[in-house]
């Protein structure tokens, strides 16, 4: 049972108990594809193409060969013939390979010796693009080496509530920040490694902003608000990574099943997109079995159900689908698997126990350090330094050892509330961040006094002989359920009041999978979010607390002053939606689906708050570093932009602190009023490192045909983007809110 019990009410599958999506296929036989095509195989002719090679195997194929592409299974066991529920099929033709689909967003899932990331919103908060693609490059070489070769990652959303238990797996609010990392990591996948290819699934499609009744909710989204905000993070991950598959969602989109949805799926996934890949439908997500094949769905994740080769013949021979739509989806599948590679390079006939490299290990921490985001820091109370000192560190989380169950080991990744429990990556023994702090602060002569914070008053008491006290607060959150609130677990909140009550140089360490509200933030001097950080959790979060890494992290989602300022607030329509009869709680037994209205349109985000005029507790884009920067000499070219050449924004960055320090610098842009657009979209930023006093003239490009349409409105009207005449504004700054250098340009 999850200890945390104010939690809201808890959303579980039965059918997920029976078979755990940890590992969601494992094979123990191995089917080597050589390299050399034997005459009976040409389909591994290398030479030829993708396409050429996909035809030539399903045109040696009967319809039951075909069909076994269609369920993962299947598809995976060659050779099997029998599956669950008496399921039956024909061997399938040779030189296939063997295939072991996992999930991979927080690292290689129900798995020991693998590396246990950070949450991929810390990914998100680095903003950085090599980093994601050097996070995907290590996740590929880790599920190869473990034998699997079909990674279900990375996975974005809209953001449109932190209160979503999959906020932490996400990569933040905003379309081109969620879109562009998630493209940067499916070509480390993909791409990292040729001798050990993974195919990577981008998820889940769309419009899956919430765990509170999933399966039995619909999202109801306007044609406008579809294309801008939800479908645009998925189609710039599809035009600039190519993701082999795309994994379909639970929920339903106005009244239809995002698995049988032709709208989603063929309309705007295929034909808008230019998607070539495989859609592979989510656990138990097919409610069909012919109108999700007409839809376009091409792959029914696990066992054999909706598609079985009997159900899939008798809606042949019903008329209600042609052997040509079966032929299509086998093809969509195999052309993606032999582009990806897992053809030609067969998986090891034997797992390696551990790894979890120290190079893998290495990039774990950078993403944890640049992840990682100061929120505050008044009187330069970080980074922490001088000699002799005594460091009050209090909190569960800060030790390896658990107090009331909690530990380091809580906080590592998201956490999994189906049985057994635990988290999501395998993580026993991280790096605890009271061992890290100890350790650093050794060096300086300083000692270490520890509370595990279990007793408030206790807890002040040791922080009030200390010099400093560094607070640590969480909450967890996961698959299933979604949060009540966005407080700290633990009584976390009365526990840092206690602290800074006691001790007026205090820090705040935060781990927590998103935004989190703060009633004490006034109270301390310095706050560092550092989401779910990871295995590497305390030497990073030491390296940052010291100074021997400057933090460089940016908000990837706003951090609201309460939970009346979240764009879903005040309308049970938005959030969590309604059930037929108007209320808010299902009936035990119900099955109706809940109506979610998502009637705030285009103000998600940062947008919501920029719309309406509401201070955010902290911005969009928001992070502090230990050094300063300012921003000038802008310039916008050419002077009289066509809407069709691509436009250059420069501007110089210049350190003006003592600190080498990396600063990410963002534009922004507000379209005409007649697009009728919240005031700012997010249009492009740069990672800039400086050393004091250095400056850098940088650029970010701004192109009409970019998969982001930075200077377009989705027009239902008319069907298409549409480029507005008019004037629009350059905003440069260090943040959403931090806007330091504007501009105009028109358009006409």
């Amino acid at each position: 049972m999850h200890h945390r019990t104010r939690r809201g009410r808890r959303i579980a599958l039965a059918l997920c108990l029976a078979v755990p999506a940890t590992v969601l296929h494992v094979t123990t036989a191995s089917t080597a594809a050589s390299t050399a095509a034997p005459p009976a195989c040409p389909w591994m002719d290398t030479a030829k193409s993708a396409d050429a090679r996909a035809r030539a195997l399903l045109d040696a194929s009967t319809l039951e060969q075909k069909m076994r592409w269609l369920v993962e299974q299947p598809a995976a066991e060659p050779q099997r013939t029998e599956f669950p529920d008496g399921v039956v099929y024909p061997a399938q033709v040779a030189c296939t390979p063997t295939l072991t689909y996992t999930d991979g967003p927080f690292g290689i899932r129900g798995d020991t010796g693998v590396t246990a990331f950070p949450a991929p919103i810390a990914q998100a908060a680095s903003w950085n693009t090599a980093l994601s693609t050097a996070k995907g490059r290590t996740l590929a070489d880790e599920a190869f080496r473990k034998r699997r070769n079909v990674l279900l990652g990375p996975s974005i959303a809209g953001g449109r509530t932190p209160l979503n238990g999959r906020t932490s797996e996400y990569l933040g609010e905003d379309p081109l920040l969620s879109g562009t990392l998630a493209a940067a990591e499916i070509q480390g996948i993909q791409k990292g490694s040729p001798q050990a290819p993974v195919l990577s699934v981008l998820k889940h499609f769309v419009g899956n902003e919430q765990e509170t009744d999933r399966t039995l909710s619909s999202s109801n989204i306007d044609e406008r608000t579809l294309h801008e905000i939800y479908n645009l993070p998925f189609e710039i991950a599809v035009r600039k990574g190519s993701p082999g598959g795309v994994m379909c969602a639970y929920n339903q989109v106005n009244g239809v099943h995002s698995c049988e949805n032709p709208t989603l799926l063929t309309d705007h996934l295929h034909k808008e997109m230019g998607f070539g890949g495989f859609v592979v439908s989510d656990f138990w997500a097919v409610t069909s079995t012919a109108p999700s094949l007409r839809a376009g769905l091409d792959q029914e994740l696990n066992k054999p159900s909706f598609w079985t080769p009997e159900k899939l013949k008798a809606a042949l021979a019903a008329g209600q689908i042609t052997a040509v739509q079966i032929d299509t989806a086998a093809f969509r599948v195999v052309r993606a698997l032999i582009t990806a590679g897992l053809f030609d390079r067969p998986l090891p006939t034997t797992a390696t126990a551990d790894v979890s490299t120290p190079a893998n290990q290495a990039v774990a921490r950078q993403v944890a350090e640049e992840g990682s985001v100061l929120l505050k820091n008044e009187d330069a109370a970080l980074p922490l330094g001088g000699r002799g000192q005594t460091i009050a560190v209090i909190g569960p989380t800060a030790s390896r050892n658990p107090t009331n169950g909690v530990s380091a080991s809580t906080v590592c990744s998201a956490t999994w509330f189906l049985p057994p429990g635990g988290t999501y990556v395998d993580c026993p023994a991280p790096v605890a961040p009271l061992d890290a702090i100890t350790a650093r602060a050794a060096r300086d002569g300083s000692r270490v006094v520890f509370d595990d914070g279990s007793d408030p008053a206790k807890a002040a008491r040791t922080a009030a002989d200390a010099d400093v006290a560094v607070v640590f607060g969480y909450y967890t959150e996961g698959e299933f359920t979604d949060l009540a609130d966005l407080s700290l677990d633990g009584d976390g909140d009365a526990l840092i009041s206690a602290v800074a009550a006691a001790n007026p140089r205090t820090v705040a360490v935060l781990e927590t999978g998103g935004p989190v509200l703060m009633p004490w933030v006034d109270e301390v001097e310095a706050v560092l979010q550092a989401w779910y950080p990871g295995v590497q959790q305390g030497n990073a979060i030491t390296a940052l607390l010291w100074g021997d890494v400057n933090p460089s992290g940016k908000l990837p989602q706003t951090f609201p002053a309460s939970l009346e300022d979240l764009p879903t607030a005040g309308s049970p329509r938005r959030y969590p939606g309604v059930l037929p009869g108007g209320g808010t709680e299902r009936p035990e037994g119900d099955q109706s689906i809940r109506q979610v209205d998502y009637s705030e349109g285009l103000k998600v985000g940062y947008r919501w708050y920029d719309d309406q005029g509401i201070e955010p507790l902290f911005p969009f884009g928001h992070g502090l570093s230990y050094t300063t920067f300012s921003y000038s000499t802008l310039s916008v070219t050419p002077p009289l932009p066509d809407g069709r050449r691509p436009i250059k924004v420069r501007f110089q960055v210049t350190n003006t602190g003592t600190r080498s320090g990396t600063e990410v610098a963002q534009v922004y842009l507000g379209l005409p009023a007649r697009a009728g657009e919240p005031p700012q979209r997010l249009a492009g930023w740069t990672r800039v490192s400086l050393a004091p006093g250095a400056s850098r003239m940088v650029e970010v490009v701004l192109d009409p045909a970019a998969p982001n349409r930075p200077l377009s409105y989705w027009d239902a009207a008319a069907d298409r983007w549409v480029t507005p005449s008019g004037q629009y504004t350059v905003r440069i700054g260090t943040s959403s809110r931090g806007i330091s250098l504007t501009g105009t340009f028109r358009i006409s």
